[in-house]
């Protein structure tokens, strides 16, 4: 049986700040998101199970990616913790529920191996990612591949 990869797209709104930086990014400014995730494996061959033929199913990858990345991002305010910040955050997190704290500057190229991770650990036995791919904007974006990240 063949090795069949499986993409679905995720889009989500948040806001970002990168510290630090050099240019108009260090100010909070929002992105409209799309997360391509593509998993890979072989079809079910079990032909008594209603999955027969699938490598996985569409609305169960949908659900791990909600429930691990789209709840938690989604309409969210991406901020790196650091001590210079610490007040900054305390006080937003007062007025505000959706502060996403990282220990990363939360750019794509760094939010991609987070979620890499986590998508991971979440997959079904004989499914594995392959590859997850972030537009920042619609013509940015970042890849990761599990071959380059072994």
């Amino acid at each position: 049986m063949s090795v069949i990869r499986l993409t679905k797209e995720f889009s989500f709104e948040a806001s970002h700040l990168l510290e630090g930086y050099d240019g108009a990014c260090s100010q909070i400014h929002g992105h409209s998101y799309r997360l391509f995730v593509t998993v890979k494996g072989r079809p079910n061959t079990d032909t008594s199970d209603p999955k027969f033929g699938m490598v996985m199913d569409f609305g169960a990858l949908k659900k791990i990616v909600k429930n691990l990345i789209i709840d938690k991002y989604d309409h969210s305010l991406v901020v790196r913790r650091t001590e210079s910040n610490m007040q900054f955050i305390e006080s937003l997190k007062q007025r505000f529920d959706r502060i996403v704290e990282t220990d990363y500057q939360p750019t794509c190229e760094n939010m991609l191996p987070r979620f890499a991770g986590e998508l991971k650990k979440a997959l079904p036995q004989g499914v594995s990612l392959f590859s997850l791919r972030l537009h920042e904007t619609a013509t940015s974006f970042a890849e990761w591949f599990e071959e380059d990240n072994p």
